[in-house]
């Protein structure tokens, strides 16, 4: 099958579910679902909570799917509305704060070693504080550049900057952590 006829088939699909078809909605609910959990998840750490702002979510691309251009692609929508119903969330339930800090240093994180399992990695990123993990996430998964981010956290830029550092820090010594224990060092 070509790429011209997959999207035409999610055109359709998009259309059907603009009419109400039910069906229509399902299908994307289920072909989208189990990755946008995944998003979820990387901002909330219960994942009953995070299956919950997923549906709440998926309300909202159902609300406002008049609203998508087709210009980019379906799922990129869908993963921002995810990201913004997370980032609601947090601030509702959570009152996420950013430590105002114009100082920062930037470090070098490299890619986390391969040896390591999603599983662990999600460990890892769960250990942080709830505003360096926003940030993190925004800016290292999400591909977020510091500006945006400020604008979506209603919070500076040097702000987000630091709060990468720290959790990026954060991370490094957690990592550390870890290869001990593995190695049995520690």
């Amino acid at each position: 099958m070509k790429v011209i006829d997959l999207h035409l088939q999610e055109k359709n699909m998009i259309q059907l579910a603009l009419d109400q078809n039910r069906q229509a909605q399902q299908k994307i609910y289920q072909s989208y679902a189990p990755k946008m959990l995944g998003v979820c998840r990387q901002y909330i750490k219960d994942l009953h909570q995070a299956e919950d702002v997923m549906i709440t979510a998926f309300m909202k691309v159902f609300t406002n799917l008049k609203n998508f251009e087709h210009k980019g692609s379906f799922e990129g929508w869908i993963r921002r509305i995810m990201v913004n119903e997370c980032i609601s969330f947090l601030r509702a339930n959570k009152k996420v704060s950013f430590l105002e800090d114009e100082h920062y240093k930037e470090d070098s994180f490299n890619n986390i070693e391969s040896s390591f399992t999603v599983d662990e990695i999600q460990f890892l990123i769960d250990t942080l504080p709830d505003g360096y993990k926003m940030v993190f996430n925004l800016y290292a998964i999400e591909g977020y550049k510091h500006q945006e981010i400020a604008e979506l956290l209603k919070i500076n830029e040097g702000t987000s900057k630091s709060q990468l550092s720290h959790a990026r820090k954060l991370l490094q010594n957690e990592i550390i952590k870890l290869k001990d224990y593995r190695n049995g060092t520690k």
